[in-house]
C-alpha cells in the first residue's frame, strides 16, 4: 500500500526540482500536511467536455493518493453547489472551487517572504491546503482565511481541524479583506480581482506585502506584488503570469444572446494592422485588459466556418467585432467607446518598445486610482479611477 508521508516526500522533491520550493521551513510543511485531507469529499477530474467525479470512498487507496500527491489542480466543486460525492457519472459544469496546484501554491507562498511571527490574512480558503501549510510554517493563531462559500468554507475548516490546525477561518466576501484581525504584515489572494481592493492595502502593515492575481479573463492575467507604503499607496510589481479562478462577486456572466443582433449597427469600419487573434496569447491578452479593464473577448465560428472574435463591454455598452479577410482583419465598433483603438494603440505601443514580457509591468496603488506602465512610453501607461 502506498505510504501518504513518501508522496508527500516524493512531491516536495519534485517541486525542489521544478525550481519552486527554496526554504527549509517551507519544505517541511509539504512534507507533513496531508493535501489528501483537504479534498474531501472528492474531486472531478477533466475529461475534456465531461468531469468525472472521484472519491476517496470509491477509489483504490494508491490511487486516491497518487491523484492527491499529483501536481495538477484539483476541481473540488461545479457551478457553485456540486461536490464529488453527489454525482454517480461523468457531468457538465463550471469549476468553482478547486485545489490549486502544488507548483503554483508554494510559489506563491514562497514570493510572499515570509518570516517568523507574519500574520497572514489569505483570501479565498478553497479546500484549505494552502492554510495549512503556511499554519504550520507559522503557527495557527497567525493565519486567517476568509471563504465566500458557506460550504467550502465549513469544509475546509473540518479539514484543518482534522489536520490539527485551529485557525481563525471566516465566512465572507474576501474583496473586503477582515478587518477584525487586522493589521497583516501579508494578504495572499487565491482567487483573481479585476483590481486590488484598496481595502488590503489598508489593512496591511506599511512595508507589509500584498500578493493577488489581476485581471478578469480565464487568461492574460497576473501575478501583481505590492509593497505597501507609510502614505496608505502600494508600489509594485506584476512578477509573472498566473492564473485562479474569479472572485465570485467580480464574475462576469458569459455574453449571451444573438451576437449578430448585437453588433448589428456599428459606428465605424476599418482594417486593423493587428490581428484579434493576437489577443489569444497572454501578453497581448493581459494589455487588453488594461487598455479596456471591462471588456470580454469572446470567440466564435461563422456559418462558413470563419473566424469570428468580438470584444463586449456591457458596462459600456460598447462592442469591436472582426471579421476574416484572409490574412486581414476588419474591425466594426459601435458604442459610445471605441474598444479597439484603445486596445490597438496600446499594442502597437508595445510591440514598438520589443513586446516585453509580462514581469515589466509596475503598478501603483492608490485610495484614487490604479496605475500601470511599462517603461516610459506613453501608449504603455494605464489609469484606472476608483469611483
Amino acid at each position: 500500500m502506498t505510504d501518504p508521508a513518501s508522496e508527500r516526500r516524493r512531491m516536495a522533491t519534485v517541486l525542489v526540482n521544478e525550481g519552486v520550493l527554496k526554504s527549509p521551513w517551507l519544505r517541511s510543511a509539504v512534507e507533513a500536511v496531508p493535501r489528501e485531507r483537504f479534498l474531501h469529499p472528492g474531486v472531478f477530474l477533466d475529461e475534456g467536455r465531461t468531469w468525472r467525479p472521484v472519491t476517496a470512498a470509491g477509489t483504490d487507496p494508491g490511487e486516491w493518493l497518487k491523484i492527491a500527491y499529483s501536481l495538477d489542480t484539483l476541481t473540488t466543486q461545479l457551478d457553485g453547489h456540486l461536490t464529488a460525492d453527489q454525482a454517480d457519472e461523468p457531468v457538465v459544469g463550471v469549476p468553482t472551487s478547486s485545489s490549486t496546484d502544488p507548483v503554483t501554491v508554494v510559489d506563491m507562498i514562497e514570493t510572499l517572504d515570509l518570516a517568523r511571527g507574519h500574520r497572514v490574512l489569505e483570501i479565498g480558503t478553497g479546500t484549505g491546503y494552502s492554510t495549512a501549510l503556511m499554519c504550520h510554517c507559522l503557527g495557527e493563531d497567525n493565519v486567517t482565511t476568509v471563504e465566500v462559500d458557506a460550504q467550502v468554507a465549513a469544509r475546509a475548516d473540518a479539514a484543518l481541524e482534522a489536520a490539527g490546525f485551529s485557525t481563525w477561518t471566516a465566512t465572507g466576501d474576501g474583496l473586503l479583506g477582515h478587518p477584525y484581525r487586522a493589521p497583516y504584515d501579508r494578504i495572499i489572494a487565491t482567487c483573481a480581482v479585476r483590481r486590488i481592493p484598496y481595502a488590503w492595502i489598508r489593512q496591511t502593515k506599511p512595508g507589509g506585502i500584498v500578493l493577488g492575481t489581476v485581471g478578469s479573463w480565464p487568461w492574460g492575467t497576473g501575478l501583481a506584488k505590492l509593497v505597501v507604503g507609510e502614505d496608505g499607496t502600494a508600489d509594485g510589481t506584476i512578477v509573472g503570469r498566473s492564473s485562479f479562478m474569479q472572485a465570485r462577486a467580480e464574475a462576469m456572466a458569459p455574453v449571451a444572446g444573438d451576437l449578430s443582433a448585437r453588433t448589428a449597427y456599428a459606428d465605424s469600419e476599418r482594417r486593423t494592422p493587428v490581428s484579434p487573434l493576437v489577443l489569444e496569447e497572454w501578453m497581448p491578452a493581459f494589455l487588453a485588459q488594461l487598455a479596456v479593464p471591462g471588456a470580454r473577448f469572446v470567440r466564435a465560428t461563422g456559418g462558413d466556418g470563419s473566424p469570428l472574435r468580438y470584444l463586449f463591454d456591457p458596462e459600456k455598452e460598447s462592442f469591436a467585432e472582426f471579421l476574416a479577410d484572409g490574412e486581414n482583419w476588419t474591425v466594426r465598433q459601435g458604442g459610445p467607446v471605441a474598444l479597439w483603438d484603445d486596445v490597438e494603440r496600446s499594442l502597437v505601443a508595445w510591440q514598438d518598445a520589443g513586446a516585453p514580457e509580462i514581469d515589466c509591468v509596475r503598478l501603483r496603488v492608490t485610495p484614487a486610482s490604479h496605475q500601470y506602465w511599462i517603461g516610459q512610453a506613453p501608449s504603455l501607461r494605464w489609469e484606472h479611477r476608483i469611483a
